[in-house]
């Protein structure tokens, strides 16, 4: 009898975490697909080029922030497209990839640390936001903005999209061309920096960064505007 219980105990066990592995893989199947349907009420209004736009980087204390721009063809499906920030970096990368080759038209841009500590960082977001559209070979006739803020001075047609990177497929693809482009840059920058461990923390203030910050001072990618920054500033590293 216990021999039995044990094994409806462990078979409903089995059962239960594969259903529930089912849903969850059903559910993100369903996840993807809205991304698609969002960016489809918007051709079926009759635009045909639309561009999402997004960036990476604008809470890090060091390193540059990078936007991108993306048209992607009416009707396509990418698998696993979403968030980048939900993706793992293998799907991210290989995404970027699918991205490139699909996409009808994307420019990606950065904004380096300098122009952030000037301008300040909601600008110098701007800034890169902007190039990336108008350095796309396609001139959109409407651009989806992550976020609360439209771009100004833009000529083109735009809306911000609040969560627009999980809600739209062109914008989650902007968001993983940012995401891996920038997080390539803050490798190379880890190879000439390397007491600062830029390739594990991407310049976001970390415990490790942070204590990097306090041992070395700050580097020259560094946003000396930025608060953590200033009080380590004195002791300038490079």
């Amino acid at each position: 009898m216990e021999n039995k219980s044990l094994i409806f105990h462990s078979s409903f066990f089995i059962n239960t975490i594969f259903c529930e592995r089912q849903c969850l893989r059903r559910n993100t199947i369903l996840h993807k697909m809205d991304l698609f349907v969002f960016d489809k009420n918007y051709y079926e209004k009759g635009f045909k080029f639309v561009a999402g736009v997004d960036e990476a980087g604008r809470g890090p204390l060091a390193g540059p922030v990078t936007a991108a721009a993306v048209i992607l063809p009416q009707g396509i499906e990418i698998p696993y497209l979403n968030d980048s920030k939900k993706l793992t970096e293998k799907k991210r990368t290989i995404l970027f990839d699918i991205i490139k080759e699909k996409a009808l038209a994307y420019f990606i841009s950065s904004v380096d640390n300098t122009v952030i500590d000037e301008v300040n960082i909601l600008q110098a977001t701007f800034i890169a936001m902007k190039n990336s559209v108008e350095g796309l070979n396609i001139k959109p006739e409407l651009c989806l903005i992550d976020g609360n803020h439209k771009i100004p001075d833009l000529k083109f047609n735009q809306e911000a999209v609040i969560d627009g990177d999980a809600k739209s497929a062109v914008i989650a693809a902007a968001s993983v061309l940012a995401k891996v482009t920038r997080d390539r840059l803050m490798l190379e920058y880890s190879r000439q920096y390397p007491l600062y461990k830029f390739e594990k923390h991407k310049g976001y203030g970390t415990p490790v960064h942070m204590e990097a910050l306090k041992t070395y001072g700050a580097c020259p990618i560094h946003r000396k505007s930025f608060a953590p920054v200033k009080l380590y500033s004195g002791n300038s590293n490079g």
